[in-house]
């Protein structure tokens, strides 16, 4: 055997194992990591892990039963999305779709908060409720909106000719908002009132006339070679949909508690915005997937 042919064969063996440490491996793990959120006073991350979790439960057939377990750091949106793309430290993020997103990640698409992510109201200061008696998009126009600089809503509003402000932290838009850096905060109809509460019930408030409304599905997203955990994870999702377990935690979360109404979002006057990042695949049409406001 020749000097030659031996660095060849070392060569390519060589070759094999870069390939193989540098290609992640995707047999499902029994602990699946999920991004911890960035605030430690973050109240809207419970519903989702419980959510996940019901979803993995309802596939016990399956050998292995997983456990889920947070980064031992929070971390922000944007990185947490890198992270997953990359194969690195995260199994699954919940987030808002885009097509985008969609390019760089595996979506489940079922939409977790049933499409009430894209039914917003407005936090205002108390000081400034004269102000505002928000009903059209004009009306929106005249004043600026604050976001997370990596969040899709945030190219949405833009999209609209709405000014937007952004800020890096999510904690950090609160103070902005209590600073004057900006007018409003567009939030979930199930975000609104339980950040109200944690954030800023003495100095914030709901605007009381404005509902905005854009398709804006949340999704749990996965490695898009990660083909085996997205499959568990929707039979279990479906299983959980068919057996009514995922609407009772959806109502204990975001409507036993009367957060929201639907008398009282009936009142609002809705004004509906363009989302050009809405993927061409999103299940607009399977009416079971979606809260209908009544």
């Amino acid at each position: 055997m020749t000097y030659r042919f031996l660095l060849m064969v070392l060569t390519a063996i060589t070759s094999v194992s870069i390939t193989l440490v540098g290609t992640p491996c995707f047999a499902i793990d029994p602990v699946i990591i999920y991004a911890k959120p960035e605030s430690s006073n973050d109240p809207r991350h419970q519903y989702f892990v419980e959510l996940l979790t019901l979803a993995l439960k309802k596939n016990q057939s399956v050998p292995s039963p997983l456990q889920l377990k947070a980064t031992v750091n929070g971390m922000q949106q944007g990185r947490a999305i890198r992270q997953l793309s990359l194969g690195k430290k995260i199994d699954v993020v919940w987030t808002v779709t885009s097509i985008a997103r969609e390019q760089q990640l595996l979506p489940i698409r079922i939409p977790l908060l049933r499409g009430l992510l894209g039914l917003r109201v407005l936090l205002i200061r108390k000081e400034d409720l004269h102000k505002f008696s928000f009903r059209t998009l004009d009306d929106l126009q005249q004043f600026s909106a604050g976001q997370g600089h990596d969040w899709p809503d945030t190219t949405i509003l833009k999209a609209n000719n709405i000014n937007v402000i952004t800020a890096t932290t999510y904690d950090g838009l609160f103070n902005m908002l209590k600073a004057g850096r900006f007018d409003y905060f567009p939030r979930g109809v199930t975000e609104a009132w339980l950040e109200l509460k944690a954030k800023g019930a003495s100095t914030l408030m709901v605007e009381q006339h404005a509902l905005l409304y854009y398709p804006s599905p949340v999704y749990f997203f996965v490695n898009l070679k990660n083909t085996k955990l997205a499959k568990r994870i929707e039979k279990g999702l479906r299983l959980a949909i068919a057996d009514g377990s995922f609407e009772q935690l959806f109502n204990r979360y975001h409507l036993s508690n009367t957060l929201f109404t639907n008398q009282e979002l009936s009142k609002r006057k809705v004004i509906p915005l363009h989302n050009p990042l809405l993927p061409p695949l999103t299940p607009l049409a399977d009416k079971t997937l979606w809260y209908q406001l009544k």
